[in-house]
């Protein structure tokens, strides 16, 4: 296992009007980011808010191809984007302890930040479906190429890590600077990862390992 400087690429905000960035999703045109009350899509090419949806978005945010997936408090809400509107529910695993939040294999994965672990979830009964465990507190997960990678926030230090999908082991990590805290992350799919930066009010982007 290797550990590595994290290369921020680029800081979008402090966005001034919003409770701080949480989840984290790409639909593969705008970044979607929650932010307490509302969810937010940014460009990440200009940098400026395209739009917003008002719901609740407390932490992890997923997007499976055509529909937004949100944790609000107890909940998972699966969301029209063209509309915003709230299509379907489901239990959330952690019960309100629920962070970060993915889309892969045909299913939910969700990461329960106390609890150190990310669930497989059934993305139309809750049910879960596999779990795999972390040494670290989970922030945001996501999936690229095949590839597990999660964020932890554990003594105000943040790390992007990648895991085995079955066993949890740690593959690579990618230490974020100091101050630099990571509380929903997300690829694009290729050479960039999204990183929500808390009650910093900022976004990050950091390159990409490449395998």
């Amino acid at each position: 296992m290797k550990t590595t400087p994290a290369q921020i690429l680029r800081e979008y905000g402090p966005f001034t009007a919003e409770a701080g960035v949480h989840g984290v999703s790409f639909d593969g045109h705008n970044v979607w980011f929650a932010s307490g009350d509302r969810l937010n899509a940014l460009d990440p090419d200009n940098g400026t808010i395209a739009r917003t949806i008002d719901l609740p978005a407390h932490a992890g945010t997923a997007f499976d191809g055509r529909h937004l997936f949100q944790i609000a408090e107890k909940r998972i809400q699966k969301i029209d984007p063209r509309t915003g509107a709230v299509v379907a529910s489901i239990p959330a695993p952690g019960d309100g302890g629920d962070s970060g939040l993915a889309w892969a294999e045909g299913a939910l994965w969700v990461g329960q930040y106390r609890a150190r672990k990310i669930h497989k979830v059934d993305p139309e009964t809750g049910k879960i479906l596999q779990t795999v465990e972390s040494n670290r507190f989970v922030t945001g997960v996501t999936w690229v190429d095949g590839e597990m990678w999660h964020g932890t926030l554990e003594n105000d230090e943040s790390e992007l890590r990648q895991v085995d999908p079955q066993t949890g082991e740690v593959r690579q990590r990618l230490a974020m600077p100091a101050g630099s805290l990571v509380s929903g992350l997300e690829s694009d799919g290729a050479d960039r990862f999204f990183c929500g930066g808390a009650g910093s009010k900022k976004l990050r982007a950091v390159r990409r390992p490449k395998p």
